[in-house]
């Protein structure tokens, strides 16, 4: 019984932790928070490069408009696989300017569907956007 009891305290600690509301003071915060802040807007998330030759490189630039109301900072910028690589402006974007993110993707030693994930961490709130670079690695015959 005294263990029954120890495990509903610990789960309903841990489901009132997971469902705090964010009520506090957002002083000092610099990730953006408040409906000042700055909206990675994209033209698409998704760019599907169709079919490719193993070894062939490809590149699409992702192109957003910081649709917030305040200067939107990019601090960083990775794919889920070393075969992709985002650049992206280092200098901030002012409410209502567009931006692009550069995507490179190199299928050396790629076959099949490939889906790259490009994360972007910026002030945004949430911080991380996403877009997907999508297509097909083929054999050339």
């Amino acid at each position: 019984m005294k263990k029954l009891f120890i495990s509903l305290v610990a789960v309903t600690m841990l489901f009132s932790a997971c469902h705090q509301s964010g009520n506090g003071s957002t002083a000092g915060n610099t990730s953006g928070g408040g409906s000042d802040a700055p909206v990675m807007k994209f033209e698409k998330e998704t760019h599907d490069f169709g079919k490719i030759r193993v070894g062939d490189i490809i590149s699409y630039d992702f192109k957003f408009t910081n649709a917030g109301q305040s200067p939107l900072i990019i601090t960083d910028g990775y794919a889920s696989c070393g075969c992709t690589k985002p650049t992206w402006p280092k200098t901030p974007i002012k409410p209502g300017e567009r931006g692009v993110i550069h995507v490179t993707f190199d299928s050396k030693g790629k076959m099949g569907l490939q889906d790259k994930l490009i994360t972007i961490t910026a002030n945004t709130t949430p911080a991380q956007n996403a877009v997907h670079l999508i297509g097909e690695v083929v054999v050339t015959q």
